[in-house]
């Protein structure tokens, strides 16, 4: 689409030029508000923090999922704002109202809007953002890009905008659990220097959520809340890192060169609201390591699958997921918005002082572990509808190398497969 459309601007200067109303130093220009994620499974988000709502809609779903507003309505409760000390206080119900795409239970094919109002805004509390810049936020950023921005609440750049993607990301992880029985799992492993200790390969739901601060490690996750409480009595804020492990991803989702697939969850996690860092299997730790150290051996299981007996790579190789767990992490920095005074500009240019006010997180990770779930949910549900529209639409011979019975479901009775 894109190629087509700078095809047709190309043409038009073209022929303006030829007529005289076009001066040689005319360049195209494409406008893209980076709202849209996906190519098979599209997700557009809309809405600011204190407008009168946000949401997504999402395209390419497939006919006849079936899913629950409650099962979309559960992912949003982990994110919203307001569930214990340690999160921003604002109050908001978050309810989804599911406006298209979907009937009595199960997807329509069509593209699915979902809605959340915005309820408990305090818009006053932005007044003198509305002339300084806050430090380290996209405040300055979006005023140079754009000449205007949502002064209240940091419109598009608050994270109330991940609320379209959550809601999003609820009906991508059903489709990735219905089809290939794949889990997506999170839980934040590190706030500040306190790290955890978590099995990637027991931990469940059950136990990331069994603490506020989402740490399945319960002795770690005590040290995490007491640092998280220290810096906000003191209008500070910190940051840190969310482990994501997905399960029983389908094999060879991803492409070689640019489309590989941690270039895809990088893209991803990075697009989410104050990371700074992405790191898959053994990250930056394999820089250090020897090549006999860090190479994963290949062994047949009892079922004849090719598998790894360790998972440097993360579960992926060469771009494309090897049917290992994938194993990624997410830094995020400590929330710019804090009390503290500290030195800034106006807009007009004047050297001033600002403490901000406004209700917000003093560490953001506890509420980003849906977040980073969502967008991997994402990533692997527009790669698997790629994947298996290219390689899965016609049987394989029998002898492949790690037929995965997952993929091709719709030649059971060729394969054999109960």
């Amino acid at each position: 689409m894109m190629q087509q459309l700078a095809g047709q601007s190309q043409g038009r200067v073209a022929v303006a030029r030829r007529a005289g109303r076009v001066s040689r130093s005319a360049k195209l220009q494409i406008c893209a508000s980076g709202s849209t994620y996906g190519t098979n499974f599209r997700v557009t988000t809309f809405g600011e923090s204190h407008g009168k709502g946000v949401g997504c809609v999402v395209d390419g779903v497939p006919p006849r999922l079936p899913i629950t507003e409650e099962e979309i309505q559960y992912e949003l409760d982990r994110r919203k704002p307001g569930q214990s000390i340690i999160t921003t206080p604002r109050k908001e119900e978050d309810i989804a109202e599911i406006l298209s795409g979907w009937a009595d239970g199960q997807t329509l094919g069509s593209p699915i809007a979902i809605l959340v109002r915005n309820k408990d805004q305090r818009s006053g509390d932005y007044s003198e953002m509305s002339v300084a810049y806050r430090p380290s936020h996209a405040d300055a950023t979006y005023d140079m890009k754009y000449g205007i921005r949502a002064v209240a609440g940091g419109g598009r750049s608050s994270a109330r905008e991940t609320i379209g993607r959550v809601a999003a990301g609820a009906i991508a992880k059903k489709l990735l659990k219905v089809v290939a029985n794949t889990e997506i799992l999170a839980y934040v492993n590190k706030v500040r220097d306190i790290g955890s200790n978590v099995d990637h390969a027991t931990f469940t739901m059950a136990d990331v959520e069994s603490n506020m601060v989402r740490c399945p490690d319960q002795d770690a996750a005590q040290k995490m809340i007491d640092a998280i409480n220290e810096v906000r009595t003191r209008g500070e804020s910190c940051g840190g890192e969310v482990t994501c492990v997905v399960r029983r991803c389908p094999v060879g989702l991803g492409s070689p060169v640019f489309d590989k697939l941690e270039a895809e969850l990088a893209k991803a996690m990075l697009s989410l609201p104050a990371t700074k860092g992405f790191e898959i299997g053994s990250g930056f730790t394999g820089c250090t390591m020897l090549g006999s150290e860090h190479n994963d051996p290949f062994y047949i299981d009892e079922q004849g699958q090719v598998r790894t007996r360790s998972n440097r790579s993360g579960g992926v190789q060469g771009g494309l997921s090897n049917g290992e767990d994938i194993v990624i992490r997410v830094g995020f920095k400590p929330t710019s918005t804090i009390g503290i005074k500290q030195e800034t500009v106006t807009r007009e240019g004047t050297a001033t002082e600002l403490r901000a006010r406004g209700r917000h997180d003093a560490c953001v990770v506890p509420r980003a572990v849906p977040m980073v779930e969502s967008m991997v949910a994402l990533v692997l549900a527009d790669q698997m509808l790629t994947h298996f529209a290219q390689c899965e639409l016609l049987p394989r011979n029998k002898d492949t190398v790690n037929l995965d019975p997952r993929a091709v479901k719709q030649f059971k009775e060729l394969y054999a497969y109960k």
